[in-house]
């Protein structure tokens, strides 16, 4: 099996066996925006071969040509593609089918039967961008009109369930389908390079490892902020909120990979070993302390920069909702690198800016020898998106003469600078992993159960308390009340 780690250098890809990769949900936003698009990049590249076969599926009236039509509005309408080449695209089309099904009716599955290859040699994914209730349902129906063979794998989008009881639900129906080692379930956070990035810093680099407890570390923060609202998913996330849509999957994924012991290797198995270990770390939130350690919030209209934002209730077309846009939690693991460290986790809607990173604050010095100048601690920046890059910040001296000024200043590992050549996003990563059948960066089983198992303590808590949801103005960094909640172990957001 291919490591975690992409070791393929400059702009050279190895191909991929061929393969026919099945989109139910093909005229979906996911599909649109992002599936059909990273496999286009995926050929231009040459890791695609022209015998392989994409089908997008959905019950959509639309032809083969239609369909073409459709994605390539999509493409030219979202991408920022520079290099477009026209040849490609057509060729790149010549892959692309369309089948219309609607998954709910069991008489039509024939069609989508007689549009695949008969060749058991071939490499079979279906990939379900679909309501995660869907994903059992699909999965039997695929079995019973003989699709489903030893070569054959399938790809859960998240959230996968709403709460620990439904993703058992859901992993026990598939799981009577598809082996574990045959389903995929996609967390896109895990393709990006500098999460990946983030395991050759740790275990790659031993001036950064020894530092890496509760010896040198003051606190963690994870924080996944996004700048618009809900973007025409209100009824999905009216139903979900920020802890089943974003903490349960992204940040909980980043910090496990931020918190984890170093595996034995990076084969599938160990990696996942260790995520688990630290979920099951995790100090469970409860109602005595679920209102000092956990912030709600729901952003209501704002204006920045001459724009002006609607508020929540307007952007879901609802008179009330106690749905949150916005979560601050105070996590703690519970082991003997960790103990004593908090990590904070934060994640919002309408918020000042679009961006993921991880803050690594370091413990200041235990004795400053400048006097009355001001020494700040050391800090490690990671940040996801945009402008993926890694930051180490310095405390230096500021040239010149009158005495000892300290500047604090980073040695800035900026992607954008370093690496000329065009890498591939996270999407385009997940996709080929598929087809080489590379579960590294896949959640197991158990990972995503640990996870809700963690996450529904604070659902209940949060239900059995009555706990209130702040209010943000749109456009800023969220509750005044997670600032306190920081401020209490005297500790900044960054």
């Amino acid at each position: 099996m291919e490591n975690m780690i992409d070791t393929s250098s400059g702009s050279s890809f190895v191909p991929v066996e061929p393969f026919e990769i099945i989109v139910f949900g093909g005229t979906g936003d996911l599909a649109r925006r992002k599936l059909l698009p990273a496999l286009y990049h995926r050929y231009c590249d040459g890791q695609i071969s022209d015998d392989s076969r994409i089908i997008g599926v959905s019950r959509s009236d639309y032809t083969r040509s239609e369909y073409h039509d459709l994605i390539t509005k999509c493409y030219h309408e979202f991408s920022d593609d520079v290099s477009f080449d026209q040849n490609l695209w057509s060729k790149f089309l010549e892959l692309v089918y369309y089948v219309k099904i609607d998954v709910l009716d069991n008489d039509n599955w024939k069609v989508l039967k007689n549009n695949l290859s008969s060749s058991n040699e071939l490499i079979r994914i279906f990939y379900l961008a679909m309501p995660p209730s869907m994903f059992s349902k699909i999965c039997v129906k695929l079995d019973k009109v003989g699709l489903v063979n030893e070569k054959s794998r399938v790809v859960l989008e998240k959230p996968l369930g709403t709460d620990y009881e439904s993703a058992l639900k859901i992993n026990e129906g598939v799981g009577q389908v598809f082996d574990e080692n045959n389903t995929y379930r996609i967390d896109h956070y895990l393709g990006k390079e500098t999460v990946q990035n983030l395991l050759v810093l740790r275990f790659g680099n031993i001036l950064l490892e020894p530092l890496w407890s509760n010896q040198a570390i003051d606190y963690v923060q994870i924080t996944a902020a996004e700048s618009i609202g809900v973007e025409g998913r209100g009824a999905y996330y009216d139903n979900a909120g920020a802890l089943r849509d974003m903490v349960q999957n992204h940040l909980l994924q980043l910090l496990c990979l931020t918190a984890m012991e170093a595996p034995a290797s990076l084969e599938a198995d160990d990696v996942r070993a260790e995520k688990i270990k630290v979920l099951k770390a995790l100090k469970h939130i409860t109602l005595e302390d679920v209102n000092q350690n956990t912030v709600r919030g729901q952003y209501i209209g704002g204006n920045k920069e001459n724009n002006i934002f609607s508020d929540y209730l307007t952007d879901v077309g609802s008179k009330e909702s106690s749905t949150e846009t916005y979560v601050a939690i105070k996590a703690e693991i519970e082991n003997w690198r960790w103990a004593g460290v908090p990590i904070y986790l934060r994640t919002g809607k309408r918020m000042s800016s679009r961006r993921s990173e991880i803050v690594i604050q370091f413990k200041p010095v235990p004795h400053s020898i400048f006097g009355d100048t001001p020494v700040k601690p050391n800090k490690l920046v990671i940040r996801l998106q945009p402008d993926e890059a890694v930051k180490l910040w310095f405390e230096v001296k500021e040239p010149g003469a009158g005495g000892m000024r300290l500047k604090t200043l980073p040695l800035n590992l900026s992607y954008a600078d370093n690496f000329t050549v065009r890498y591939p996003d996270a999407y385009e990563r997940l996709l080929m992993d598929v087809v080489r059948g590379n579960l590294s960066l896949f959640m197991c089983r158990g990972e995503v159960e640990s996870a809700w198992q963690w996450v529904d303590g604070i659902l209940n808590a949060w239900r059995l308390s009555d706990t209130s949801i702040d209010k943000y103005n749109a456009g800023t960094e969220g509750p005044d009340k997670a600032n306190d909640m920081l401020s209490k172990s005297n500790h900044l957001w960054s």
